[in-house]
């Protein structure tokens, strides 16, 4: 099968879903699987032969917490150790239920292209880390893991932009027992100091079975593993019950493909959290991270086609980063995050409307659409509850009904949040992301491009994004217009070209280098942004007690909150009316007369 077709194929499922009268409803049947796992002393269960030795055979297990806690930073440096060179890992996670998870050993597309049975290996793992958390905070990873008697260390850095792709490290070492001096070469020199001067402590380990096997499909062969375990912290401990994919040979959409029909076959959700990630949170107790989009990193000669993909791909990793913290609901910046991803995704594949046939583009803009429109609900309850209630509550310390109205919001949070998560959880959602990430590695878009726009992509970015930057920065002006006197509808709009534009710019505004023009014009409008979104806060505070009335004890409450708001509007007026002006007055980057 051929990339476009490959991507074809995975974006079948999604336009069914999106053309049928609702949508499927995932398999309910979640029961966590008992899974017996030895015990720190017992022998490594043993291995099948498998024909084929990966490429990384990296695959390696490791020892009890007890044993990893007495390791020291720097053993002796052994002389049959082996150093493997730097790698770039191209791996995708799909979450499947742990009484379901066998049962994708039997999926057709595994049955049909698996080149054998695979080895089925116990793999131990310790993680290591500074006491002030050094190698995470500065996106690394360091591990030992033993399988059978081989014993692997390995350095991993974070992705940037890409979803898939990581940057790996590994060596061969004696025991268990981290050894910092083979990683030293690979790590930035202020991290050396750092370890010189704080030896690595245990942070947390994982005991996992794995089953591995090679599926061989036309765009490329994937190794696939299907791991069941558990990571463990102190007395704390978190399942774990997952199938990765990790692309061997071949084009990266190969592992979209497979994992797009591994969709079809069960429930299976795709993820880019590392074991890693999940085991440091479980150690601290913290809810998962949440992260803003990394600023992009665009060539000034990079061709249209090249910036386009560039940019889909940092959207889709800023979609799946945000999707645990969203589903954890702990953190309220995690389904703001989530939203923005999915903003900045609409805003991308508008970008394209003028190059690329809209009936795909269409399509993914309405299941991004689809997916927003239920976490919206849970972003308002967040703010209002957060940001105007308490803020409120503790301004007018003298009047009631504040406990009762903090109690009625509090349910529809969390009826808010327990909506998000059966829609992260619904197939439409799984199969939207894996044909996304399909479509956007295949870069799909170039078969849909007319005739007359091929040469188009071949061109440099540039043209293009002084063209769409010109636009919308024009229709901002426009809506504006008189802004003093704009009702509140009017500002609504205001705002959505605004927020528009600042995704725009956010895209496109790298390919202009460090221009001094582009950092004022950026500031410019993320303040005419800031302030426009405070006063599009304050307005659904209406619509949100609306939909609470008259709850018994809080009508005083929620008139005080009324009035404080339409106080508070007052202030926010001449510090909107600032930053509008100071917007309308700031020189665009993209002209000709811009400069530096």
């Amino acid at each position: 099968m051929s990339e476009t077709g490959a991507i074809k194929r995975a974006l079948e499922p999604v336009q069914r879903l999106a053309k049928a009268n609702g949508h499927p409803v995932p398999d309910d049947r979640r029961t966590s699987g008992t899974l017996t796992v030895p015990s720190a002393g017992e022998a490594p269960g043993s291995e099948l032969p498998d024909n084929e030795s990966s490429r990384n055979e990296s695959v390696q297990a490791d020892r009890s917490t007890d044993e990893a806690r007495t390791a020291t930073a720097a053993p002796e440096i052994a002389p049959s150790r082996e150093v493997a060179p730097q790698a770039t890992e191209i791996e995708l996670k799909l979450l499947v239920a742990a009484d379901r998870l066998a049962d994708f050993g039997y999926a057709p597309v595994i049955v049909a292209n698996a080149r054998n049975k695979g080895s089925r290996k116990h793999l131990r793992a310790v993680y290591y880390d500074t006491p002030k958390r050094a190698l995470q905070r500065n996106g690394l990873n360091f591990r030992v893991r033993r399988s059978g008697s081989r014993f692997t260390q390995t350095v991993k850095t974070e992705s940037g932009n890409d979803p898939l792709r990581r940057g790996e490290w590994e060596a061969s070492v004696p025991s268990m027992t981290p050894d910092v001096a083979l990683a030293l070469p690979f790590l930035p020199e202020k991290l050396r100091a750092d370890l010189a001067r704080r030896p690595l402590e245990a942070v947390f380990s994982t005991d996992i079975r794995r089953h591995q096997r090679i599926v061989d499909l036309p765009s490329g062969s994937v190794e696939i593993a299907f791991d069941q375990g558990h990571l463990t912290a102190g007395d704390r401990s978190l399942q774990v019950s997952e199938i990765e994919l990790e692309l061997k040979a071949g084009n990266p959409s190969a592992i979209w493909e497979l994992a797009l029909r591994l969709a079809e076959h069960g429930p299976a959700r795709p993820s880019i959290r590392s074991k890693s990630a999940r085991g440091f949170e479980l150690a601290s107790g913290v809810p998962p991270a949440v992260r803003k989009p990394r600023k992009l990193r665009l060539d000034p000669s990079s061709s249209l086609d090249e910036t386009f993909a560039a940019i889909l791909r940092a959207c889709l990793h800023h979609l799946l980063q945000s999707i645990p913290a969203a589903e954890d609901g702990r953190d309220p910046e995690g389904i703001h995050q989530l939203r923005v991803a999915l903003r900045r995704l609409r805003s991308a594949l508008d970008l394209m409307r003028s190059v690329v046939s809209l009936n795909k583009l269409d399509l993914l803009r309405s299941e991004a659409r689809w997916l927003a429109l239920n976490l919206s609900p849970a972003r308002d309850w967040d703010v209002f509850q957060q940001d105007t209630l308490r803020i409120v509550a503790q301004g007018c310390p003298s009047i009631a009904g504040f406990d009762t109205l903090e109690h009625a919001v509090e349910q529809r949070r969390v009826a808010s949040y327990d909506k998000v998560r059966q829609v992260l959880a619904d197939r439409r959602t799984s199969y939207f992301l894996i044909g996304l990430g399909g479509w956007i590695e295949a870069r799909g878009w170039r078969s849909d491009v007319a005739p007359e726009h091929l040469g188009q992509l071949a061109e440099p970015a540039t043209n293009f994004a002084q063209r769409i930057l010109s636009a919308q920065h024009a229709k901002v002006l426009k809506r504006g217009r008189r802004f003093k006197s704009r009702s509140t509808e009017e500002r609504h709009r205001v705002r959505l070209a605004a927020k528009k534009l600042r995704y725009v710019a956010d895209f496109l505004l790298p390919l202009y280098g460090e221009r001094k023009s582009a950092k004022r014009f950026s500031s410019k409008l993320a303040e005419l942004q800031q302030q426009l979104g405070i006063y599009n806060d304050m307005a659904t505070t209406a619509s949100l007690l609306a939909d609470i009335g008259p709850e018994s004890g809080s009508s005083t409450a929620a008139a005080a909150i009324a009035g404080w708001q339409a106080h508070a509007m007052v202030g926010v007026e001449p510090r909107l009316n600032k930053a509008w002006s100071e917007f309308v007055r700031t020189k665009v980057p993209w002209s000709a007369g811009a400069g530096a």
